[in-house]
């Protein structure tokens, strides 16, 4: 009977190939190489992660997590948004989380996958399907918390998890951070109205 793999060595060579793929993008991206990097082997790769498609998502996964869950820890202890402040508030929040420095480091590899997912949907279509499925759903759900109706909630969610995604592209090109922020804050400014409007079906 095989010996089951060794999850905190397996956490420890998904943490290290995360920062290697951060540094090197998935261009060319070859196990072989990446093993000599890591000082293992490509077999031992495949071990622990079945394939390289696989391992790539949970790299991915690792990143996406990190500010959902920040989110949802939030949401948990201090319950969904009870007006239009409050959501503006946890809207900030979440353009922040996806701006610090050790997720914006990673978003050049994001949109790397998202331009291979539409070329190659069967390689990393479901990886970025799940990231923005997962994001939108609990936006639209918090936004329901306000009263909203559930399709307006929905296309609310969509817009905004559009636009965090979206104005992070300029900003890698010309580091105008600043102005991506100004442009998300104009958006809550347009949302912000809507967000307590409890039986408005406008």
């Amino acid at each position: 009977m095989p010996r089951p793999p060794d999850l905190a060595k397996r956490r420890q060579l998904l943490e290290r190939i995360h920062d290697y793929v951060i540094r090197n993008g998935l261009s060319g991206l070859s196990l072989r190489p990446l093993a000599t990097e890591l000082g293992t082997s490509d077999r031992m790769l495949l071990y622990y992660f079945g394939t390289k498609e696989r391992l790539i998502a949970e790299v991915l996964a690792m990143d996406d997590r990190r500010p959902l869950l920040r989110i949802r820890d939030r949401l948990d202890a201090a319950g969904p948004p009870g007006d239009a402040a409050a959501m503006r508030r946890l809207m900030e929040e979440v353009w922040q989380l996806f701006t610090a420095p050790d997720v914006r480091a990673s978003f050049p590899l994001h949109v790397e996958v998202m331009a291979d997912s539409l070329l190659h949907p069967e390689r990393y279509g479901p990886v970025m399907h799940n990231a923005l499925t997962q994001w939108t759903d609990l936006l639209a759900s918090t936004l329901r918390g306000t009263g909203m109706p559930e399709d307006r909630a929905r296309i609310h969610a969509t817009l905004l998890v559009g636009a965090v995604f979206g104005l992070q592209l300029a900003p890698l090109t010309n580091d105008r951070w600043d102005h991506a922020t100004a442009a998300y804050r104009d958006l809550l400014d347009c949302l912000e109205p809507a967000w307590c409007a409890t039986g408005d079906t406008r």
